[in-house]
């Protein structure tokens, strides 16, 4: 399933390229997004094959039209008619991984034993920017069950400083 919103993805970014708008169709759908998400009710109806496809794409044409840009909207209704709409929360993952890379940002996931100050980010966040040449956005957990340090995810590769993770490497030598 990935792989098929990672092509539904692609191709609404090409077209959003294509119109200089893919900045802004992120922002679109991220708002469609939250609104299925706060109203589960209308995934449901989205997706219900009980629903004529005709009257489901009238009701989205109806709720968004004037509101979103042509493009988003061709693309929900691409969604419902491919009987795909369900991939949509998906799609947006994909997509906004599309713009990402096109502007160079990169995610990086942080775990913390305590929460981190403002100035512990910002930091944190400078080094990483100078080690990967990249913005990056940090995405900040709390995990006490690291102990204390800090593990950093980024794309696949994970740096673990936590104190977990030190107690098992000297356990690990002191078996040896």
């Amino acid at each position: 399933m990935k792989e098929i919103s990672k092509e539904y993805a692609e191709a609404l970014f090409m077209l959003a390229l294509e119109k200089g708008e893919e900045v802004s169709t992120l922002e679109k759908l991220k708002e469609v997004l939250e609104g299925i998400e706060n109203e589960p009710e209308y995934m449901q109806f989205l997706c219900s094959p009980s629903i004529a496809v005709k009257e489901r794409l009238s009701a989205v044409e109806n709720a968004f039209l004037g509101v979103l840009p042509e493009i988003c909207l061709s693309f929900l209704c691409l969604l419902i008619e491919k009987g795909r709409i369900v991939l949509f929360p998906s799609c947006v993952k994909e997509y906004e991984k599309l713009l990402d890379a096109k502007m160079k940002v990169i995610t990086a996931r942080v775990i913390s034993a305590i929460p981190l100050k403002e100035e512990e980010k910002q930091a944190l966040k400078v080094k990483l920017e100078n080690k990967y040449s990249s913005k990056v956005e940090l995405q900040c957990e709390v995990d006490e069950q690291i102990l204390g340090g800090i593990i950093i995810e980024i794309d696949g590769n994970v740096l673990d400083g936590s104190l977990r993770f030190r107690l098992q490497e000297i356990k690990e030598e002191i078996k040896k």
